[in-house]
């Protein structure tokens, strides 16, 4: 299929890199800035614009790649002079109908992405969505041609989706970043292997189960210690205090 993307961040990059070696031939980009969209149309040979209004319109699918306040407003440009092709967007959280065409769908690859770290698209799991039976086949398609992990599911649900997405991956990650700030000069790599077994863990198991440490079995002794030690962090003091609680009474 040719493709047009519309924007060149982290999932941008990730999925671009999926679909160009899958055989798809990625026409275009447009980026904000000249030296995003440079970088993206060297990796793709494609070409590269910051005029949202110089988008070509011979490819089949648009794909919206951008942070969800740009979303419509970029849409809206482009749906100006193309109205007749597929518009997909990749948003966890925005509905499919922000997009202002007949012609609409969702193609949402749920994983955290980074430009400088290589991912195996083929076990990320994607979830597809269009107005009509034709378009959504093509996407599945489109889909498949990466993922072995397809899923059809609809805008209501992908937002509960994208929300435990938060839970499980940004907000785990930021219990890193605090954790490696109480460390006080420990290196954070001896964390590793915990991080590392606690998530083999919910392979096997569910979260409920998997669950250890001082608030499930609610030691007060090191809560309240632990509590004192963040006194100076009265932020850190919070979440942690928040967490211990509801840790505690997701097992009444």
């Amino acid at each position: 299929m040719k493709i047009v993307f519309i924007g060149s961040g982290n999932l941008a990059t990730n999925l671009g890199k999926a679909l160009y070696r899958a055989g798809h031939e990625i026409l275009q980009v447009y980026s904000r800035t000249a030296e995003n969209a440079d970088d993206f149309a060297e990796l793709f040979e494609c070409s590269a614009t910051t005029d949202i209004y110089n988008i070509r319109c011979d490819a089949d699918i648009y794909i919206f790649s951008v942070k969800d306040s740009v979303l419509e407003r970029l849409a809206n440009c482009v749906a100006d002079s193309i109205t007749d092709k597929l518009f997909v967007h990749t948003a966890g959280s925005m509905p499919m109908d922000v997009l202002p065409v007949k012609r609409r769908g969702v193609l949402y690859p749920m994983q955290t992405f980074s430009k400088r770290r290589e991912v195996d698209f083929s076990v990320i799991p994607t979830f597809v969505e269009a107005e009509n039976e034709d378009d959504l086949q093509l996407l599945k398609t489109l889909a498949e041609s990466i993922t072995e992990s397809v899923y059809v599911l609809d805008s209501e649900k992908r937002k509960n989706l994208h929300l435990s997405a938060v839970f499980c991956c940004n907000f785990v990650n930021h219990c890193y970043r605090l954790g490696e700030k109480v460390l006080d000069g420990i290196p954070f790599s001896v964390m590793l292997p915990l991080i590392d077994e606690t998530a083999r863990k919910v392979h096997e198991m569910t979260p409920s189960d998997a669950q250890t440490g001082p608030a499930i079995r609610w030691d007060e002794n090191v809560i309240e210690n632990q509590m004192m030690m963040l006194d100076n962090k009265p932020e850190m003091k919070t979440i942690y205090e928040q967490l211990s609680k509801s840790i505690h009474n997701d097992k009444l």
